[in-house]
């Protein structure tokens, strides 16, 4: 980057000065972990030393910062395991409502606010791309655009089927109601994919955003939809106010969306990589969140549970992701199956 002639190239320049960050913060935790260790092993050999009301002081001054150092072990050994090609990728997150109507319309509403607040939480800027409202409440889809260091890497954990219980507030009889909603997570894959699309296999439909956005948007057809006639892929995009910018973004929507399909068709155990949700109904859940009688959600992957559900629906499921992670994720397990078979 010092040499004079680094930026005459500046959209190489650009990248190389992204990937030397990306570098640095993955650097920088470790190195600074490693002086803090060094001054906590300062300080033990004080300890030592010291006398019995010297040494009850030092131990105050001792215990939060080993602590700290705890908390900061875990932290690493979870990005120790984000080692995929895509993991470093911004994400696509799509949320679908499957059986149980208008509850389950509600889900997955319910589901969307819990990963905003958890990317607010993680430090990840959230847009929603697409969004289609339920005929009584709450939506029947939304696709969301996640964009933040490894939130891929992150947010595949909650790839699946989720299962709400709970009585419905639409239920004039107060009755228990199941509901489902399906996740899916795919990595943001950049232009430098060789990915190509032959004219006639796209049909591009536009029409008008829905919801808010003022006179232009709801006057004029912004909104895009995309469909990949040979798969039957489709992606919608309606959050910018110009056409061109939306169909730029569903075209690399749809060129991560063939990506993902073409790498899961390459894994021979592709059920425990992408058709955990294949039918988004009973048997197929990965976790269920259980508001009455009880309380308590429990990931069926890993068999974490808590009864906190006030904190996990506010966005609070690191617990469940980075035991996911440490479970080895499926396309882990998948690899090392290939090379036990080599």
């Amino acid at each position: 980057m010092g040499h004079p002639t680094f930026w005459d190239d500046h959209e190489n320049a650009q990248k190389k000065a992204s990937y030397v960050s990306q570098i640095k913060q993955l650097i920088n935790p470790v190195l600074d972990f490693k002086k803090k260790l060094a001054d906590l092993e300062a300080m033990r050999e004080l300890l030592s030393e010291a006398s019995d009301e010297e040494g009850q002081e030092l131990l105050k001054e001792i215990e939060p910062i080993a602590e700290n150092l705890t908390n900061d072990i875990g932290s690493l050994e979870i990005k120790s395991f984000l080692s995929g090609p895509h993991d470093k990728s911004n994400a696509i997150i799509s949320i679908h409502a499957g059986a149980g109507g208008t509850e389950s319309c509600d889900w997955a509403e319910m589901l969307l606010r819990m990963y905003t607040r958890w990317c607010e939480r993680s430090g990840f800027t959230v847009t929603i791309q697409d969004l289609q409202a339920g005929e009584e409440a709450g939506i029947s889809r939304v696709s969301m655009h996640i964009e933040g260091e490894f939130a891929y890497g992150y947010a595949k954990a909650e790839r699946g089927v989720h299962r709400l219980v709970r009585i419905s507030p639409f239920d004039s009889n107060s009755r228990r109601h199941t509901s489902f909603c399906a996740v899916d997570v795919i990595a943001e894959i950049e232009d430098d994919i060789d990915i190509e699309f032959k004219d006639d296999e796209l049909r591009v439909d536009t029409y008008r955003s829905s919801g808010k956005g003022g006179q232009h948007v709801n006057k004029s057809d912004t909104a895009v939809r995309i469909t990949h006639l040979p798969s039957g892929i489709f992606v919608a995009c309606q959050n910018e106010r110009s056409q061109y910018k939306n169909k730029a973004t569903a075209l690399k929507v749809l060129k991560s969306r063939i990506f993902e399909k073409m790498e899961d068709e390459k894994r021979a155990e592709r059920d425990k990589f992408y058709g955990e949700k294949n039918e988004i109904g009973w048997g197929n859940q990965i976790r269920s969140y259980v508001f009455q009688p009880y309380q308590m959600v429990k990931d069926l992957r890993t068999s974490v549970d808590t009864s906190n559900i006030q904190t996990v629906m506010d966005g609070d499921i690191d617990q469940f992701v980075n035991a996911w992670l440490r479970a080895g994720c499926p396309s882990a397990r998948i690899k090392e199956s290939d090379n036990k078979k080599k």
